[in-house]
């Protein structure tokens, strides 16, 4: 008999694999954390547990999987923003990403920052996954300080201001904090504010941008 598993593995492991997490995120979607279980994906995927467990090693491992395949996927998505002759505007348009992503993938999103499956905490190497998905921001910012649009400072810290600013306005629009007929245009003032205060040489204040 047919199952989304066996049609999956005609395409190889890799294939196998990726069907089994998008069940995973699927049933995280539609029934919540309560559902993520090993015996539930089986069902739903037409596999065997024992499958699973050689695949994962267990529900710890199919937590450090999501975890690395939403970073994995943040990563692809903001490589594959185009290069801007402005180093700027590439950074902006970076940040565009982020924030478009995170509204595709809001199951993804959970998973890498709010710790929604209990008792998961990411090992170093998965941490040092995560942090490989920022390398695109850090090298825009590094590009902005080199051709003199931002004053000198640390690439990397600048980056990850960027990337708190971004991820605390991306988090209160998906809790529904921000309407989405402002939501695009708070995020893209809050950019430009935070931008701002690294410009070698700022650009006087205004009040575009501001939403009561």
């Amino acid at each position: 008999m047919s199952t989304l598993y066996r049609n999956a593995l005609r395409s190889g492991q890799e294939a196998a694999r990726a069907a089994v997490l998008d069940c995973a995120i699927g049933l995280l979607v539609e029934e919540g954390i309560a559902a993520l279980t090993i015996r539930r994906i089986a069902t739903e995927i037409g596999t065997s547990t024992k499958v699973l467990y050689t695949m994962f090693g267990g529900k710890d491992g199919l937590a450090d999987a999501l975890y690395r395949e939403g970073f994995a996927r943040l990563r692809r998505a903001q490589q594959h923003v185009p290069c801007a002759t402005d180093p700027l505007a590439h950074l902006t348009r970076l940040g565009t990403a982020y924030r478009e992503h995170a509204l595709a993938e809001p199951a993804y999103y959970r998973v890498m920052f709010e710790q929604v499956i209990p008792g998961y905490r990411p090992s170093a190497d998965s941490l040092a996954v995560a942090a490989s998905a920022f390398d695109a921001s850090t090298e825009a910012v590094a590009a902005c300080i080199e051709a003199g649009v931002f004053r000198s400072g640390d690439a990397h810290e600048i980056s990850k201001l960027f990337w708190a600013a971004a991820h605390g306005a991306v988090s209160l629009e998906i809790a529904g904090h921000f309407p989405p007929d402002t939501a695009a245009r708070r995020y893209e003032a809050l950019m430009t504010a935070v931008a701002q205060a690294f410009l070698a040489q700022p650009e006087p204040t205004t009040n575009q941008g501001r939403t009561a």
